[in-house]
């Protein structure tokens, strides 16, 4: 009979060993599918970003009297070159589609700009990159929504505080992205 016990308090020791690790590889699993996500983001972040001074090269001759419009590009690049952490890139990169998207509209004022092949070029290479951006970003932020579902859930979060597993947030669009682009002319 004692033999029985101790073979029923061993299968319950070992299923709870093995539970406890099944729950501790599916939050890593999650951790590092959310920080995978994020480098996809960052890749096509530095592509866009490397475009962008090829972009500002073809634009400056066509639009030197549109002073405002091109140091915002620069200014949001140098923003985006200098973040460190995650948020910071985020908040950079919101900086930088919005003096895109800026830049785009005032573009439209200028036919011989739109005719350039140069700025055609760059345009469509910069469009297509923000459409990738906005599919990883959708993807991120699916990520990280199963992340930080998963580490408030039950039993989950007792061991996610035990890691220091704390929630992320989700990658979200400024107000000021949400307004209508405001077009000047001079």
């Amino acid at each position: 009979m004692a033999w029985i016990v101790l073979a029923v308090l061993g299968f319950i020791v070992i299923g709870s060993v093995v539970y406890v690790v099944g729950l501790y590889n599916g939050l890593i699993s999650l951790k590092h599918a959310m920080d995978q996500a994020w480098a996809n983001i960052d890749v096509l972040l530095k592509q866009r970003h490397d475009e962008l001074p090829k972009l500002m090269d073809t634009v400056k001759g066509y639009m030197g009297h549109e002073r405002e419009v091109l140091e915002r590009v620069t200014a949001a690049r140098t923003a985006y070159q200098q973040a460190q952490t995650m948020e910071q890139k985020g908040v950079a990169d919101e900086a930088v589609r919005s003096a895109l998207g800026r830049l785009f509209a005032v573009a439209e004022s200028y036919p011989q700009l739109k005719a350039d092949a140069s700025f055609r070029m760059l345009q469509e290479r910069i469009s297509s990159l923000e459409e990738e951006i906005a599919d990883r970003r959708e993807f991120f932020n699916h990520s990280v929504n199963a992340f930080n579902v998963r580490i408030e859930q039950l039993p989950d979060v007792f061991l996610a505080r035990m890691m220091g597993l704390t929630t992320h947030a989700l990658f979200r669009v400024s107000e000021e992205d949400k307004q209508d682009v405001q077009i000047r002319f001079q």
